[in-house]
């Protein structure tokens, strides 16, 4: 280990921690290129602050990866402006804030590994982490995420959003059934990005030996509820409104984070096998907050590409997929590949069956890892395709009943994979 990596902070930073010496809640705020919205990020925290934990000593840290855009020149010179309206008592201590660069691999997962290291020096009972580019944050966020663990005992809460239908396509068709049925737990937003957690809890992750992995990169959050559920932490999830921020067009953005999200579920699956192996079902966890409906922006998704990439995957990486795939879920895809745009269905019971394949391939090392979840991404589009074709007119709840059916298919394969995953390893 070099001499600097030894030195947890900037001196800078350490001077303030110092000063600062002991506080009560500490406030991430991880960062890349986010000018344009961090400012309104962190007004709506500090007003939180001021509004429900007045007399809590709290730190705000803006834990940047490097950016080229002046973001933390805005969180320096952010004041609380329009929302001191909003505030029932003042503040009785100052809010502090700490704006400084991240260590180690880019990515979210080392931004929060830093915000993690300040929570312990300044021993914070509770902390908070948000999104940089969250622009429905509002003040009532502190109190939920925060509230649970310093007044109801909680270690982690998740949030839970209402979302455009088409925002969270990685969540929907896969990490929320995928951990459901694996850990018993159902935590709407697994990978939300916004959460909130106990001091303990921060010491818990900062110990773990993960941060050369993709957790420091898109892999935390799901890293993050995982760890809390497995480490028997009391686990809650409070309703947060709308998720509104620069969502992206599946069919075009979300391919590097869908290797690394899924890539650490797999991982996790690898370390955990002795826990998720015993739990069967699910249970709901602990919701606080007043739930309603909300306005969302639209997003556009260009399904066309999709089903391109998928029946291009299917023709470019059909032996990949056949090594993959058990034989019967490899049919079943190809047949897919073959059908018309209108009527193209991408059934639930051969996603789970592609999933759960995919998951024992990783297991199993069938091929190199990268070049598996690589070999994911078509399918993924092809079945995000399918979910877009089949939901195109349908409402919030009936969008949410299409989720949960699929998840109940995950959960009752379940015992398949099992069964499985300590197996011989079947026939390419």
């Amino acid at each position: 280990m070099s001499s600097a990596e030894k030195k947890p902070f900037a001196d800078e930073v350490e001077r303030t921690l110092r000063e600062i010496g002991r506080a009560d809640l500490v406030v991430g705020i991880p960062s890349y290129n986010n000018a344009r919205t961090i400012g309104h990020v962190v007004r709506a925290v500090m007003a939180g602050l001021a509004k429900y934990f007045p007399d809590h000593v709290a730190v705000i840290v803006n834990s940047d990866g490097g950016s080229k855009d002046g973001t933390p020149e805005v969180v320096r010179q952010t004041a609380l402006g329009d929302y001191r309206t909003v505030l029932a008592a003042h503040p009785l201590r100052p809010i502090h804030r700490l704006t400084t660069p991240y260590r180690g691999v880019p990515g979210k997962g080392s931004a929060l590994r830093l915000v993690f290291e300040i929570a312990v020096r300044l021993q914070a009972r509770a902390c908070a982490v948000v999104d940089a580019d969250v622009r429905s944050i509002t003040p009532e966020w502190m109190d939920l995420l925060l509230s649970p663990v310093v007044r109801e005992g909680f270690d982690f809460v998740a949030p839970l959003y209402r979302r455009h239908k088409y925002d969270g396509t990685i969540t929907n068709s896969i990490v929320y059934p995928l951990t459901r049925a694996l850990y018993g737990k159902r935590v709407r937003q697994p990978i939300g990005g916004d959460f909130g957690f106990s001091g303990r809890l921060a010491a818990h992750y900062l110990a773990q030996d993960v941060w050369h992995t993709d957790v420091a990169r898109f892999g935390v959050d799901i890293w993050m509820t995982t760890t809390a559920i497995t480490g028997g932490f009391r686990v809650c999830q409070a309703f947060l409104g709308a998720k509104i921020h620069d969502a992206k067009d599946p069919s075009v953005d979300l391919s590097g984070m869908l290797m690394q999200v899924v890539g650490s579920v797999f991982d996790l699956m690898e370390a955990n096998f002795p826990i998720w192996a015993r739990v069967r079902g699910s249970e709901p966890v602990p919701t606080f907050g007043l739930e309603y409906e909300v306005g969302l922006e639209p997003i556009r998704v260009n399904v066309e590409r999709m089903l391109g990439i998928f029946r291009l995957g299917a023709e470019e990486l059909k032996d990949l997929w056949q090594r993959i795939l058990s034989a019967a879920t490899f049919r079943q895809v190809q047949q897919l590949a073959e059908s018309q745009d209108v009527a193209f269905r991408f059934p639930s019971d051969v996603w789970v069956a592609v999933i759960y394949d995919f998951a024992l391939a990783f297991h199993r090392r069938v091929i190199h890892r990268d070049h598996l979840l690589q070999a994911l991404v078509p399918l993924y589009l092809g079945r995000t395709a399918s979910f877009v074709l089949e939901t195109s007119e349908s409402t919030a709840d009936e969008v949410e009943a299409v989720i949960e059916a699929l998840c109940q298919h995950f959960e009752e394969r379940k015992p398949e994979l099992v069964a499985q995953w300590e197996g011989p390893r079947a026939a390419g």
